[in-house]
């Protein structure tokens, strides 16, 4: 089921009658706008999809607490290299 030409037609007499041959221009210049601003929004969206990669996550050794007070332990029991 497909839209015919009779139907085109009909849909621009109604948009005529209801918009008027006055302000038509700016609502389909309106529209255009609308439309290309849509298409930009979906490209920048690509891109930035594109540009972003899987960050790697890192551990941090603690500097502070109960795990630093363990590794200065673990530190002091072995012998020193001469």
């Amino acid at each position: 089921m497909s839209i015919g030409i009779w139907q085109v037609v009909l849909i621009l007499l109604i948009v005529l009658i209801i918009f008027g041959a006055g302000k038509l221009p700016n609502v389909m210049g309106d529209l255009a706008k609308g439309i290309r601003n849509f298409k930009k929004g979906l490209s920048e969206g690509e891109e930035e999809q594109a540009e972003e990669k899987p960050k790697a996550v890192t551990a941090e050794t603690p500097k502070e607490g109960k795990e630093a007070v363990v590794q200065a332990r673990t530190a002091e029991d072995q012998p020193a290299k001469s």
